[in-house]
């Protein structure tokens, strides 16, 4: 079993400060879509569409962000991206018609993203050795957050008048700008030397733009088990409903105790590339498992889900131990929040295309398309080892110099 806090005073503080932040993320996955659609009466099409807006915004200002957070240092920065988040939280009790709740879920998601980018400095400054490991222990702590205030957002559906929603919405504020407070406990973190040439060079790097595009096109297994199994289980299981959740809890389970494990190992980019491969095969098998549990009786139903949830269980903590070591490790230190602001553009797309695609593959399909998805993860972590081997060469063949080396060299 890991540890439970991290040896370093620096490391507690970000995994407190995680852990208030997922609390409130908990409660807004949870319940946020009813909130608007129930509480404030917004039509459902309406809120998807507003949601698409958010999440397109999203993606440019990852990258923008973490440049500023490289440049300008990252602690100031995520900090104020936790705050902006807040505010616009509590702009949502202002959100009564569609061009107001678009401009507040624009502001919080386009927030979302941008911290994301702008936190991985500070993971890699105060990560230790091993930064791939500690993002691997934020992982397991988001979980547990998340689930928590999963529980709590309970409440308010079940309750299900527009004070209780309210109170979830005052909630996820004061989670955020808790975890803004704390993350300003860290001593700054004084931003690297600029590298020398273009400004936007993780938008030039091919190869990482390819690793990126690879991450995300196998990020797309995160909606397997939160909207292609429970449309599955319902539309072509005997299962019991409840496995719904069942599933859920024991992925949950397995990744807060099993990730930092899985991680350990992965410490170099080719170990990285095996485990996409690795994972690609497990989401295969996944698929094929739940995609058996069609029209059998409702015992072997569940056995069958059951198992194939494991399998990408499995699957997930290889997955996502290979994308903590690539994306840090094939990163310049100089420019770390916008590479990462680039890497994080591919688990955007996932979340944007995933849904829309496993609805009409898996379930609207059916047994078929369970086939070409597992088929599309495997011969995605095939490609993988190919990619990172181009990606390494590149690295070798040309490193690059901050601007302050090149000025002493050429003076």
């Amino acid at each position: 079993m890991p540890h439970l806090l991290p040896d370093s005073g620096p490391q507690r503080t970000i995994a407190a400060s995680n852990f208030v932040y997922t609390v409130g993320s908990g409660l807004y996955l949870t319940a946020g879509v009813l909130y608007f659609t129930q509480a404030v009466r917004l039509p459902a099409a309406q809120v998807g569409l507003g949601l698409g807006i958010a999440g397109a915004l999203a993606l440019a200002a990852g990258i923008a962000v973490g440049h500023l957070a490289d440049r300008r240092g990252a602690r100031g920065v995520y900090a104020a991206t936790l705050v902006v988040q807040a505010l616009a939280t509590a702009g949502f009790m202002l959100a009564d018609s569609f061009w107001p709740f678009v401009i507040a879920v624009c502001a919080a998601t386009a927030a979302k993203g941008a911290g994301l980018a702008a936190r991985s400095p500070i993971i890699r400054h105060h990560g230790g050795d091993r930064p791939q490991e500690f993002r691997a222990y934020l992982r397991a702590v988001t979980n547990i957050g998340i689930s928590l205030g999963a529980v709590l957002a309970g409440w308010a559906v079940q309750v299900g008048t527009h004070s209780a929603y309210q109170l979830l919405v005052i909630g996820n504020a004061i989670a955020f700008a808790a975890s803004a407070a704390i993350v300003l406990r860290l001593r700054p973190v004084e931003p690297e030397p600029a590298l020398h040439g273009p400004r936007w060079i993780a938008l030039r790097d091919r190869p990482y733009l390819a690793l990126t595009l690879l991450d995300g096109i196998m990020a797309i297994q995160f909606k397997v088990l939160t909207v292609a199994v429970p449309l599955w289980l319902i539309a072509a299981t005997t299962a019991p409903h409840w496995l719904i959740s069942g599933t859920m809890l024991m992925n949950t389970v397995v990744v807060v105790t099993c990730q930092m494990r899985a991680s350990r190992s992965i410490d170099t980019p080719v170990a990285g590339a095996l485990s996409y491969r690795r994972s690609g095969f497990a989401f295969l098998l996944a698929c094929v498992l739940i995609s058996l549990s069609a029209g059998i009786p409702a015992w072997a139903a569940a056995t069958l889900l059951l198992a194939g949830v494991t399998v990408h269980t499995i699957g997930e903590l290889w997955h996502s131990a290979a994308g903590f070591e690539i994306s840090f490790a094939l990163a310049p230190q100089q420019a770390t929040g916008q590479y990462l602001g680039v890497f994080g553009l591919g688990a955007g797309l996932a979340e944007a295309v995933g849904p829309a695609l496993l609805i009409a593959l898996c379930v609207t399909w059916g047994r078929p398309g369970w086939y070409v998805v597992g088929a599309l993860f495997a011969l995605t972590g095939l490609t993988a080892p190919l990619v990172v081997r181009w990606t390494e060469h590149r690295r070798h063949g040309r490193q690059p110099q901050p601007e302050s080396a090149h000025k002493r060299v050429a003076a």
